[in-house]
């Protein structure tokens, strides 16, 4: 930046004369300064694929940088609500609300090459005006608010449209967008012609907290915002109601935006009222037992994430997804949520079941340990090993450690440990067999470019060793049992502990609670029988299909007291003395069959499933910033090698894709950035304050490049800075976003992320970009007894007509409200193509104009 300069010329100092090349602030001037045409051709050749590849570089490094800000962004709190009746509920709601950081941390993210740019031309070159970082940013603008938009209301499919859910916010931003560059055009061209004061910068700070009445404007605390919306479609037909405006009430400590369904980037699956938060249980709950119909073979973890990927395609997607989401896919590092979905489909190792069961006499116990999901085609390793629990090693059971093999198209491996029988009469003991340090094998091919996608299910397993030596004691597994109300047949078991000698007969039956039999559930009553040496039996109680209700109902299954199925059975030897009857029942009564503590079984019967504490996770925990945080750098360097699709297709039918041949050709070129930014701290460390800062330190080196390399480029085919501001560095810095927002236009419901952050986006490009860097510059030359000069030139000249477009642009999409259109984007096919080309020729004429004014073609200030 502001590697060049003019020779002497005309008192504006910006029309006659030949560019000269000079020393940049990291790079040097490329000698001999007078080469032959060769030789000039072949550096600008040089410059304009290093600005490319810097513009990639800038491009990945702002992908962390959007990144940290959603996971800062996605903080929560709790709140408390009063719920219907009166009673307090606890709801958790993010922190930062969703305007404010759309048009403060958002804003930053997506400008931070051009606020930067600004920053670095005036600081790192004597604190004198550039015309590099002021012309990028206008130019910026221009594209932002010309082109973005155009194509945005391009693409949208014919007959769809998308309207500005948050008018009043809308304006509000349209507004001082255009008060920003007239404010800009006022400092340079009739305030103080030529000179900036100490006092204008101060002021252009001053308005930056419009961000305040932008956000009181969404809390609706502002009278103005209330929209006569009736009046307006009565007599001018145009469309002025607000979508999601929802009228709240019992709301305590937090304010209505963040509360209201889509006012957060997870607004739809985020509402905290009593009924919305019901209304978005049961969308969750009916998805959860879709996939558990579906799926029978997967276990609560893997619905969990497939649920998970059902609610993140229907959240409201932020402005740091979107630009996000296309930076990888340009990059070649896939589809985030495609590569969060893929998590749910890795292999799994684990035992087949948490607890297994074994007589003292047994021997030895097998446990199974399965692989489950991936391609089947690699080798993967497990190591294992026994642990003490109340059994012990050497006394109890054989110590054993190893590992286990599973090779190609292997599906399944055992574990076998030795148990030790004695003839004292003791407790049921346990110990634990672990699973860790899952690994692909030397020959395993799986997911060629990308990390093996194995995962350790069900690590720990329980083996209880049942003592030999008493009838056992009867109890069932747990204390209280939570069942949904689906209709199925509830199978119980019970367990028979301490002891598994004769055959014993228990008696069972169901007892009414506020859950009443023939109605919720069928009654139910019999007998189980346990052979000699059984631990297990179960039962089964039918439950009747009813309409869903509020409160929970519940009722018993209570055991009788066990007997022996026959008396001589349990009888002890008398060894042919002359005991009598009561002394052999005597003898025998320490051995007789008893039951335990939990004999009584509570059956709940939920309105919400066993899955209550998932659906509340999944309803307030789900955010977009589990799909782009990064936990630690290993995950991060993971990912910098990895080769993922970039396919856009987000419906669950969609078909997993492989990456392609461009996909593996992008993610070569991007490879170098992706590793060196990858050393950047991981998202979640500090809540993403410490990458975001580092990335602040990173995007401005690069951008303090891409401004000597500008420079050089331009003076080398003979462009003033000015121009080569407004045409490339613009361009190159709002390619991103472009993509970005067309993606936003054609997944998201509204306009908001394409329309209304560009209008933002416009403001603090102004009140921070320029105004961060004339602030410093005017006063150092103010502490020097001199005055900052800015002549106002071509970018007093680009102000002006920017701001006269902007506000024909604005008109155009305010007028496109109307019934006959129905939204500021797409609509019928001709409309649509002829707004397009109406904002697409605008840019064009803007870009003309100005390079003319620039080279005194046009008469200028």
């Amino acid at each position: 930046s502001g590697a060049s300069g003019d020779a002497p010329g005309p008192p504006n100092g910006t029309c006659s004369g030949l560019v000269v090349c000079k020393p940049g602030l990291l790079l040097p001037v490329w000698t001999p300064l007078n080469p032959s045409p060769g030789q000039q051709a072949g550096r600008a050749v040089v410059y304009f694929l290093g600005l490319i590849y810097l513009f990639l570089g800038v491009s990945i490094i702002a992908d962390r940088f959007m990144a940290s800000i959603e996971v800062i962004t996605s903080q929560e709190k709790e709140v408390t609500l009063t719920g219907p009746g009166g009673a307090p509920l606890v709801r958790r709601v993010r922190v930062w609300n969703e305007t404010v950081s759309n048009l403060t941390l958002m804003a930053l993210g997506s400008s931070a090459p051009e606020i930067l740019l600004s920053v670095i031309e005036v600081c790192g070159h004597g604190f004198a005006a550039g015309a590099l970082g002021p012309g990028t940013i206008v130019g910026s603008a221009a594209f932002n608010m010309l082109v973005i938009v155009g194509v945005c209301v391009l693409v949208v499919p014919d007959g769809e449209t998308r309207r500005i859910q948050r008018l009043p916010v809308y304006l509000l931003t349209a507004s001082w967008s255009v008060l920003a560059y007239v404010w800009l055009y006022l400092i340079l061209a009739v305030s103080s012609p030529g000179i900036v004061e100490v006092w204008e910068t101060a002021l252009t700070h001053v308005y930056f907290p419009f961000v305040l009445l932008a956000w009181l404007t969404d809390r609706r605390l502002l009278s103005f915002t209330r929209l006569r919306r009736r009046r307006n479609a009565e007599r001018h037909g145009i469309v002025g109601e607000m979508e999601g405006d929802l009228e709240m009430e019992g709301v305590d400590g937090v304010g209505a935006d963040e509360l209201r369904v889509g006012g957060s980037p997870g607004g739809m699956l985020a509402a905290h009222t009593g009924q919305q938060v019901d209304q978005s249980r049961e969308e969750v709950l009916a998805v959860l037992r879709d996939l558990r119909l579906r799926h029978p073979d997967k276990d609560l973890d893997q619905l969990t994430h497939m649920a998970a990927y059902w609610v993140l395609q229907r959240q409201r997607r932020s402005r740091a997804f979107y630009r996000v989401q296309v930076t990888r896919m340009l990059t070649g590092s896939g589809n985030v949520l495609r590569n969060y979905e893929a998590q749910a489909s890795c292999c799994r190792v684990g035992f087949e079941r948490a607890r297994y069961q074994c007589m003292e006499n047994c021997g030895a116990v097998c446990l199974g340990v399965s692989l489950t999901g991936g391609t089947g085609r690699d080798t993967f390793l497990v190591d294992y090993c026994t642990e003490n629990g109340s059994a012990r090693a050497g006394a109890d059971y054989g110590f054993r450690s190893g590992t286990l093999v599973f090779g190609p198209g292997e599906g399944r491996q055992e574990i076998q440990v030795d148990v030790l029988d004695d003839e004292v009469f003791e407790e049921d003991k346990h110990f634990f067999v672990r699973l860790q340090n899952l690994r692909l094998g030397e020959d395993g091919c799986e997911g060629t470019g990308s990390p093996p996608r194995a995962r350790l299910a069900e690590p720990l397993a329980c083996v209880t060793i049942l003592d030999d030596d008493h009838a056992g004691v009867f109890v069932f597994g747990q204390q209280v049992l939570r069942r949904d109300e689906s209709g199925d047949t509830l199978t119980v078991a019970v367990l028979r502990n301490s002891g598994s000698r004769g055959p014993v007969a228990l008696a069972y039956r169901t007892e009414d609670s506020s859950a009443a039999a023939g109605g919720d559930y069928q009654r139910s009553q019999g007998l189980l029988r346990f052979a000699d040496r059984e631990t297990s039996q179960t039962l089964k109680v039918q439950i009747s299909r009813v309409e869903p209700r509020e409160e929970q109902r519940s009722f018993f299954i209570v055991l009788e007291e066990p007997r022996w199925q026959q008396e001589d059975a349990s009888a002890p030897s008398t060894g042919g003395s002359s005991l009598d009857q009561e002394d052999a029942g005597r003898l025998s009564e320490p051995g007789k069959p008893v039951l335990g503590e939990r004999s009584r079984l509570e059956v709940v019967l939920d309105p919400s499933p066993e899955l209550r504490v998932t659906v509340d996770t999944l309803v307030s925990g789900t955010s977009l910033a589990l799909v782009m945080a990064t936990h630690s750098w290993r995950e991060q360097f993971a990912q910098a090698l990895s080769v993922g699709a970039a396919a856009e297709q987000d419906g669950e039918a969609a078909a997993p894709q492989g990456p392609g041949r461009m996909d593996y050709f992008l993610h070569f070129l991007c490879l170098f950035w992706k590793v060196v930014f990858a050393c950047i701290p991981p998202t979640q460390y500090w809540n993403g304050w410490a990458c975001f800062c580092v990335s602040v330190v990173g995007i401005g080196l690069l951008t303090a490049l891409i401004g000597d390399l500008a420079s050089h480029f331009g003076c080398t085919v003979g462009l003033r800075d000015s121009v080569t501001a407004l045409v490339f560095v613009a361009l190159g810095t709002s390619l991103p976003d472009t993509f970005a927002s067309k993606v936003a236009a054609t997944q998201d419901r509204h306009a908001d992320a394409c329309v209304g952050n560009v209008t933002g986006s416009n403001s603090v490009n102004v009140f921070l970009g320029i105004g961060v860097a004339w602030t410093v510059a005017a006063l150092y030359w103010h502490s020097r007894g001199e005055h900052f000069r800015v002549e106002p030139g071509s970018l007093a000249f680009s102000v002006t007509l920017f701001t006269v477009f902007a506000l024909l642009a604005m008109a155009v999409l305010w007028l496109r409200r109307r019934s006959s259109v129905g939204g500021e984007l797409g609509g019928p096919r001709g409309p649509k193509v002829l707004t397009a080309l109406l904002f697409f020729g605008l840019w064009l004429l803007y870009v003309l104009l100005s390079s003319l004014e620039a080279y005194c073609h046009l008469r200028g200030f």
